[in-house]
Formats: C-alpha cells, sequence, structure tokens
C-alpha cells in the first residue's frame, strides 16, 4: 500500500512518514492509565487523540493492533522510583484492598473511555498479569550487564549507554527537572538517572502486593510493565508508542533504555505524544485535590462528547486550555451542528464520485500530522455543498467512524419532547428538587443522593445544569 500517513515523530523531532516494520500492519502501544483514582480529564485528552490515531490508520487503510497496560502495580508518586505507591494511596485512602481499588477504578475508565467514544484497545493487559515477563526481562539485563543489585534493589545502569536522552538534546543536568525528584535520594543509585526495574521487601515494608522473585519477596518497577506488555502482545518489533508529553522523561526514555538494551536491537521507531490540558492555573492534574471528570462535567448539564469535539478542534501538539466560557460556546456549536444535519433527508442516491473527492480530502487531513480541526471544516463544508442529501449522510457517516461525535445520530440538545406528566407528578418531582436543593445547602450528600435514587427509581432523571436543575422521564 502506499505510505502516506505522517504525524510528529518525538523521536526524530520531525514529521514523518509512517513505515511499518510489517506491510500494511501497525503495531500500536499506548501507556495505559495507573487505576488509582478518577481519570481526569486532562489524562482523557490524550486517550481521545490517541483513539483519533488509531481510527484514522484504520481509516486510511492499514490493519492496527493497539495494547494498552493497566497501572495496577509499582507506579510511584516520584518519577524518581521515591514515594508511596500510587495504588497503595488509593487503597488507604477508601480503606480497600488494593485490587479492588484497581477493578473499580479499571471499570471507572472505561466507563469514561465509552461516554467519549474512545474504542477500547485490542488488547489490555494488567500488569499484575505479568510478573514472570518482567522477572524474565530483568534477569536478561542483568546477564547483559545493564542491570545491578544494590541494597535489595534491581537497577538499570543508564551509564552503558551511548545514548541515553534519546529524546532530547538537553543536558543531563537541564533533563533532572522531569524527573520531580523533590523527595531523598537513593543512596542505592549508581548514577542519578539509574531507575528501578525491581524493589525487594527492603523497601516499603508495606506494599500490599509482592511477588516472588531471584532478588527476594518484592514487585516490578514501573518503567519495566511497559516494555514487557507490549512485547508479550506485539513482538520486539513496534510501530508507534503513544502517550502524554509528561511521559517522555523519564518513562518512555527508560522504556526505550531497558527495551533495546534486552533485545539488543532499536525498538520502536516512531513515537507520538499529546500535549497538556491547561486551565488559567496551569496544568490539570490529581495532586491539586479537586479535579475535572467527565462524570463531573455531565453533573453541570454537558454531553461528553462536546469534550471530545472541543479536544480535536485543537492540534494535539499544542497545550490546550479549559474554560467553562469555552465549553459552552463548544456546545452550541455541537447542538447546532447535529441540528443540521438531523434535518437532512435520505433522498437521492450516492454520487460516489462527491463521496471520493470528499474521502480523498478527510484522508489528506488526518494523514497530515493529524489534522482534526481540519477534518472537522471539512464537515462543515460538505454541509455547504450542493450535493443531495443522501450524500451528506453517507459522507457524515463515513467520517464519524473517526471523529465518532455521534454526527449521523446525535440530536440538539432538548430536541426530544419530555413525556407528557401530569399536574400532581410534575408538582411532587418539583417538591422533591427544592427538598434536595436544601439538604446539599446544609452538606447531607447522603439525603441528596437518597431523593435522586428515589426519583430515578419512579423513571426520573436529574440533571444538574449550571442555569439548575433540570429534569425528564426515561
Amino acid at each position: 500500500m502506499e505510505n502516506k500517513f505522517k504525524f510528529y515523530n518525538t523521536l526524530t523531532r520531525n514529521v514523518d512518514t509512517v513505515i511499518p516494520h510489517e506491510d500494511g500492519k501497525i503495531a500500536m502501544y499506548t501507556c495505559g492509565p495507573t487505576v488509582y483514582h478518577y481519570a481526569h480529564i486532562g489524562n482523557l485528552r490524550s486517550y481521545i487523540m490517541e483513539d483519533v490515531l488509531e481510527k484514522a490508520l484504520r481509516y486510511v487503510g492499514y490493519d492496527v493492533k493497539r495494547v494498552m497496560n493497566i497501572t495496577d502495580v509499582g507506579h510511584l508518586s516520584s518519577d524518581a522510583d521515591t514515594g508511596e505507591d500510587k495504588m497503595l494511596k488509593g487503597a488507604k485512602r477508601e480503606h480497600k484492598t488494593v485490587m479492588e481499588i484497581a477493578k473499580f477504578y479499571t471499570d471507572a475508565f472505561f466507563e469514561d473511555c465509552r461516554k467519549l467514544n474512545i474504542k477500547r484497545p485490542d488488547v489490555v493487559e494488567p500488569a499484575t498479569n505479568c510478573i514472570p515477563e518482567f522477572i524474565h526481562m530483568i534477569e536478561v539485563l542483568l546477564e547483559k550487564g545493564f542491570a545491578y543489585v544494590a541494597g535489595g534493589n534491581v537497577y538499570f545502569d543508564t551509564s552503558k549507554l551511548d545514548d541515553y536522552y534519546v529524546f532530547s538534546s538537553q543536558s543531563e543536568k537541564e533533563l533532572l527537572v522531569g524527573v520531580r525528584d523533590d523527595v531523598e535520594e537513593d543512596v542505592n543509585k549508581r548514577n542519578k538517572n539509574d531507575f528501578v526495574l525491581w524493589f525487594t521487601k527492603s523497601k516499603f515494608e508495606d506494599q500490599a502486593l509482592k511477588w516472588e522473585s531471584p532478588w527476594g519477596v518484592g514487585y516490578p518497577g514501573w518503567h519495566i510493565e511497559c516494555s514487557c506488555i507490549s512485547m508479550k502482545h506485539l513482538g520486539e518489533y513496534m510501530d508507534i508508542h503513544c502517550g502524554g508529553v509528561d511521559n517522555i522523561f523519564p518513562h518512555h526514555t527508560n522504556e526505550i533504555a531497558q527495551s533495546e538494551s534486552y533485545t539488543g536491537h532499536k525498538w520502536c521507531p516512531y513515537w507520538f505524544h499529546v500535549n497538556h490540558l491547561n486551565d488559567k492555573s496551569g496544568k490539570m492534574s490529581k495532586s491539586k485535590g479537586d479535579f475535572l471528570t467527565v462524570s463531573l462535567l455531565q453533573e453541570k448539564g454537558y454531553d461528553p462528547i462536546v469534550y471530545r469535539m472541543f479536544c480535536l478542534q485543537s492540534h494535539y501538539r499544542k497545550p490546550l486550555e479549559f474554560s467553562y466560557e469555552v465549553l459552552d460556546n463548544m456546545s452550541a456549536a455541537y447542538n447546532k451542528l447535529v441540528k443540521k444535519i438531523a434535518e437532512l433527508k435520505s433522498e437521492g442516491s450516492v454520487d460516489e464520485a462527491r463521496v471520493a473527492a470528499y474521502r480523498e480530502r478527510f484522508s489528506e487531513a488526518l494523514s497530515n500530522d493529524l489534522n482534526t480541526s481540519m477534518a472537522i471544516t471539512i464537515v462543515y463544508d460538505l454541509l455547504k455543498d450542493d450535493m443531495n442529501d443522501a450524500t451528506k449522510l453517507a459522507l457524515i457517516q463515513d467520517f464519524d467512524t473517526v471523529l465518532s461525535l455521534n454526527l449521523a445520530t446525535a440530536r440538539a440538545a432538548g430536541k426530544e419532547e419530555k413525556k407528557e406528566v401530569d399536574a400532581g407528578l410534575e408538582a411532587y418531582v418539583l417538591a422533591k428538587i427544592e427538598e434536595r436543593k436544601e439538604a446539599k445547602k446544609a452538606k447531607d450528600f447522603a439525603k441528596a443522593d437518597a431523593i435522586r435514587d428515589e426519583l430515578a427509581a419512579k423513571g426520573i432523571v436529574l440533571k444538574d445544569t449550571r442555569e439548575g436543575v433540570v429534569w425528564s422521564m426515561q
């Protein structure tokens, strides 16, 4: 097949045409969530854009196999291999076991993905499934002289590499700020940027998940899991590796170091990174305390698909600033768009020549560094075109296999008419809404939730919007 698809490759710092190692097939890996809390919408921007990348590659004709890990052990609160395990932190916070936390937040993550029309990867593998693979890779790295044991832990020796800083021409001193090592230094390390492959019982005695290993009872470091899980399902050669820009150093740098030292050859030629979502105070993160989730957007009256469109209207390599004002404008634009599409009639025969011409334009936009904003502009262009409605609908359905904005099925907000209700029922619901409002004022959230549940049991759904509570019958 003709190779035309290109995007910015963080490894080469160029916009490169993708040439897969196996003709027509793409082996793709995306770093998955650490399932100790809900995903915030900043995390989900990366997953939305990775989803579009996968669907765009399929659209232009590639056979894609996409693998994603679930980090349910081993990711410490500092990228410098220090601090508390995030999973243990979540378990303590909610008085649950680590595996209960992992199950709950894995399910929550995929529910958010469903709401945002993010396709589930072909393979999803929790880190805890792959302990034998981690141990094997570490054994090989030790045998080859790329790792050492110190203080009971196994470390990767970055001094053995000719070029550790593969993603940047920056100096070692400049890159160290990315490690966020504002806690005590690990004195076991021979070099500051060496990283842990395996922790033993000598560290974090309260660690909940531990396994037998040649180095003692312990658990894996964070970076080892992505290398092993990708190789388990994609083999020793990968095509595209994805993640957020905050993964570049040290996580992805360390993945390349250990993977290429293990295999003895180049591992992954194309690296796709999505920039941060910011608010006026800077990058969104869980560490700030309150953070925006998909559920919170819904409670405020926003369709999650509006957030997806908000992300697609910006280029994935640019920082994106979130505000409710911008989301309000996007919501209005989205509702206007789907209303216009809803007015189209399935009349006439599809003009295949016009479809082919528009498909070519759409493919070119996607293939040109994933220009999703241009792809959406093409949707607006076809709606203004003089072709018949049947052709327009065929194109919209085709394009939405990539955009996934529910363009052919959604309706403008409020288009669905409420079921007729008698005056008595309406008075009852309004009284319950007022009672719930007073409960929330008094911070009696248990009562407020009970009222919502009582109404839900009767088929009455409440939606909290910025203008107040709206209710409807299921």
